[in-house]
């Protein structure tokens, strides 16, 4: 505790708020070339600080022995995602044990943290032994390049040293292939099959250009990149390009926005807010299947699920699903219904198959729930605790679907029909 309140102690030191607010001040009184320093010095210095934040980050790894669940709490103490913390502590991992040169470059401000987290990523596959002789190579290169310069001359560097694992390489990076989605701006998201087979993927890309070409008649309005789009997605989804398809997807709407009444953002499931008027438009599309969702008016969280196709089992576990909406663990936003009911409190220690106790786990975070010294508790309300082995608290709580109500509010209403 001593050493780790030192520790703290000097690092706030370096950020104290009355100095860095006069630094700011005196920045606004810079030239465009004095501009110019004082940015590359703050760059450095924050590399040397992200030297100290790797080599934490690899010593929580050292303590708990390499569990999976680091990534996890790394998540949760630095607000980041999943995939995000998984690459930091590899990063940190290999920087303290098999990348020390270029750790050092960071000390001296000569490499970013996101450099860095190329070098380990390129170098990710060789060996020990040959993974510092790569650093060696390296350690003249990095300064003043930048990262996809540092990507260019790791991955070189690493066939350098290992010329014959061009085989070994390619089978480590085709095993990493993986189907990934990004949320973007309101309305939008991505989605990116990474390190695919690069004959699947030529392939793929060749016929979605080949049937959006097709449709490029003298009538369509859509340009060739809209198109590609719209045909991939459509494949996808088992139509026949440029032909919608019917799915599920969880849109949470204030009945009335919906009959717009008001202009309250809405909620899709895994995505976040959407505009009143989007919501109305993907609403009242032709596929659109509505279901009865009934919320407490003053608080606005979900009371009751209406149903009339489900035994109640089944109807138990949509019910549990649609009002937590996602994975329940703070920062993992995997739609509830592409996860794992669970009970916070385990059925072997009491727990019951009810809305009380049951809540929804992506799969990984339904096994993270059972690594020593992760606690688990749901309250009464629905806030889930979790509290993690160095003794951290999250909570988690579903937001309400329309901002809390009071009873006046409520009188001077419009009736919604």
């Amino acid at each position: 505790m001593d050493t780790r309140n030192a520790v703290v102690a000097l690092l706030e030191d370096l950020t104290d708020p009355s100095i860095v607010e006069d630094v700011n001040v005196s920045v606004g009184l810079l030239d465009d070339s004095d501009s110019v320093a004082v940015a590359v010095a703050a760059s450095e210095g924050i590399a040397r600080l992200e030297a100290v934040r790797f080599r934490a980050l690899a010593r929580l790894s050292q303590c708990r022995e390499g569990a999976r669940s680091v990534t996890q709490e790394v998540a949760f103490a630095l607000s980041l995602v999943d995939s995000h913390a998984g690459s930091m502590v590899a990063t940190a991992e290999a920087l303290t044990t098999r990348l020390p040169r270029t750790l050092r470059l960071m000390d001296q401000g000569k490499v970013s943290g996101f450099g860095a987290m190329k070098v380990a990523t390129a170098t990710a596959w060789l060996s020990d032994e040959n993974a510092l002789a790569a650093d060696a190579l390296l350690e003249g290169r990095l300064p003043g390049k930048n990262t996809e310069q540092v990507r260019k001359a790791a991955s070189h560097a690493a066939m350098t040293v290992d010329g014959e694992g061009a085989d070994k390489r390619s089978e480590c990076h085709r095993d990493g292939r993986r189907l990934a989605m990004r949320q973007g701006e309101t309305g939008v998201a991505s989605i990116e099959v990474e390190d695919g087979p690069v004959e699947k993927v030529t392939a793929a890309y060749a016929r979605i250009d080949r049937e959006a070409r097709a449709l490029k008649t003298g009538g369509e309005t859509r340009t060739l990149d809209q198109l590609r789009a719209d045909v991939a997605l459509d494949l996808l989804l088992g139509g026949q390009g440029g032909v919608s398809e019917r799915t599920e997807v969880f849109l949470y709407m204030d009945l009335v926005t919906y009959l717009g009444l008001n202009d309250d953002p809405a909620e899709l499931a895994g995505h976040g807010h959407l505009p009143a008027a989007l919501a109305r438009h993907i609403a009242g599309g032709s596929n659109s299947v509505l279901r009865r969702i009934v919320t407490d008016p003053l608080s606005g969280r979900v009371l009751d699920l209406g149903r009339d196709r489900y035994r109640p089992t089944a109807g138990l576990a949509e019910y549990v699903r649609v009002r937590d909406r996602e994975c329940r663990r703070p920062g993992c936003h995997r739609p509830a219904q592409a996860c794992d009911l669970d009970h916070s409190v385990p059925w072997q220690y009491g727990g019951h198959t009810d809305t009380a106790d049951l809540i929804s786990f992506c799969r990984r975070d339904h096994r993270l729930k059972d690594e020593p010294g992760w606690s688990y508790q749901l309250a009464p309300d629905g806030t889930l605790t979790i509290t993690t082995p160095t003794g951290q608290r999250y909570d988690s709580s579903p937001p309400p679907l329309h901002e809390p109500r009071t009873r006046t509010a409520l009188a001077d209403e419009p009736p919604p029909f």
